[in-house]
């Protein structure tokens, strides 16, 4: 029995489990020569993913109403008549939301469960960690001794963002959703400050006082309001880094905010947004360095691991409630 999860409708709104259709087939499915089957093991649930639920201009495709969601997914090698891949392989890739699927190997590459779990390899050493790394070290372009502050700090890319960080010299300030998660910011990944933006009534006061000497580098994971009381605590030269926006992607209406340009213009600060496949060439150097720190530990990584196909499509939406400590993953 091979299961498929399809977008039924387009969200209006927060995403609800009526927008998605499962889709059961009694059917064994036949490889041919270049192609390969694969079993899905862990996919990879992930903010973005919303966007592409829009019938609208993007940096990627919009899914297909009626056909398969896809994102980052673990499988293994069941059967191989493509020479790159091996039965057995462990392999990751974007791939569709199908307990079984025929690949022509485009886009996999091998993953070794030898030298991580293979759930890290959708996060700290798949595109969450790239997201982290390159974000920071090419568009935040941190020095040592300047402060970092990160919203969104608790999830899969801020946990990762702050930590390196910490490595190269930075006082890090991570603003998180529950008082858990930001002691979590503290003591497991070596956050100097956090602040909790849901009990917190004053956001500009508190970046003011978790950062004294004023934000440096800002990594923005979620807009909005947030994002418009780190504006007022910026620095000479600040570079914010435009990750994601989680905090408007459910809005039904064009939000209202601030205007960045006088906070930008009177401190020579700039603002940039990017997306990980812009550092393509470079993913490589990225994964070399985010495995030697694992290895090293320097870094760790928090996943909150949801067991089920059937919960892929609960899990995703959760995400918008905040109920994931890091990478959120299904387990099939």
């Amino acid at each position: 029995m091979i299961q498929t999860i399809l977008l039924k409708n387009r969200p209006a709104g927060k995403p609800k489990l009526s927008d998605f259709e499962f889709k059961k087939e009694d059917k064994n499915l036949t490889i041919k020569d270049g192609e390969l089957l694969l079993e899905t093991l862990y996919v990879s649930v992930d903010p973005y993913l919303r966007g592409r639920m829009r019938d609208a201009k993007s940096y990627v495709e919009p899914f297909e109403l009626n056909k398969p969601i896809n994102s980052g997914v673990i499988a293994k090698v069941l059967e191989s008549k493509n020479d790159k891949f091996e039965k057995g392989d462990h392999v990751s890739g974007m791939l569709d939301w199908k307990t079984q699927q025929i690949s022509n190997g485009k886009g996999l590459h091998k993953v070794d469960s030898s030298k991580a779990d293979l759930s890290a390899y959708l996060g700290i050493l798949g595109m969450t960690g790239l997201t982290a790394y390159f974000g920071l070290t090419e568009i935040g372009k941190p020095k040592e001794g300047e402060t970092l502050v990160i919203s969104g700090a608790a999830g899969a890319v801020g946990s990762v963002v702050g930590q390196i960080g910490k490595i190269k010299g930075l006082r890090v300030v991570g603003i998180a959703g529950t008082d858990e998660k930001v002691e979590m910011l503290k003591t497991k990944f070596g956050f100097d400050a956090g602040i909790n933006y849901n009990t917190t009534e004053d956001m500009k006061a508190a970046i003011n006082e978790a950062a004294p000497n004023g934000v440096d580098v800002y990594f923005d994971n979620v807009g909005g309001e947030i994002s418009d009381a780190v504006l007022f605590n910026i620095n000479k030269f600040a570079r914010t880094v435009n990750c994601g926006a989680i905090a408007v992607y459910n809005e039904t209406e064009t939000p209202k905010s601030i205007s960045v340009r006088p906070f930008l213009i009177k401190n020579s600060a700039s603002m940039q947004g990017f997306i990980v496949s812009n550092f393509e060439e470079k993913f490589p150097e990225g994964i070399n360095q985010l495995s030697k720190w694992l290895a090293e530990e320097k870094l760790t990584y928090s996943e909150t691991i949801v067991e089920g196909f059937e919960n892929i499509p609960q899990a995703f939406i959760d995400l918008f409630d905040g109920k994931n400590k890091g990478k959120m993953v299904v387990k099939v």
